[in-house]
């Protein structure tokens, strides 16, 4: 099911990106220099798709990273209710091993008289 639903959304975002690549094939440059536009420091050339792509995937990265710092403080809950059951486990396995009785091995054999 996960399967088909993926394959429904994912084919039309496929077929939408891969027209907008041929729709926008033209070269575009990309100045990083805000002070001198005519002759810029630092430019490249790209396709025009490319730069949409890039700003998708750098929009997902960023919302990407956003999310997991805002999700931080429910991770460390998580973990300190994992580290509390943990625990209470390990003391609830130490008192009752405390309260059984020291059972006599009969597996050891006394030693012979000399």
């Amino acid at each position: 099911m996960k399967r088909i639903i993926g394959l429904l959304i994912g084919v039309p975002v496929f077929v939408v990106l891969a027209a907008l690549a041929l729709a926008n094939r033209a070269w575009v440059t990309i100045s990083l220099d805000p002070v001198t536009p005519d002759q810029p420091f630092f430019s490249f050339q790209l396709p025009l798709w490319s730069v949409f792509m890039l700003g998708v995937l750098i929009g997902l990265i960023a919302g990407g990273v956003a999310t997991w710092l805002r999700q931080g403080k429910w991770r460390a809950r998580a973990r300190d209710a994992a580290y509390q059951l943990e625990v209470e486990r390990m003391n609830r396995a130490r008192a009752e091993e405390a309260q059984q009785p020291v059972a006599a091995h009969s597996d050891k054999k006394a030693l012979p008289a000399a």
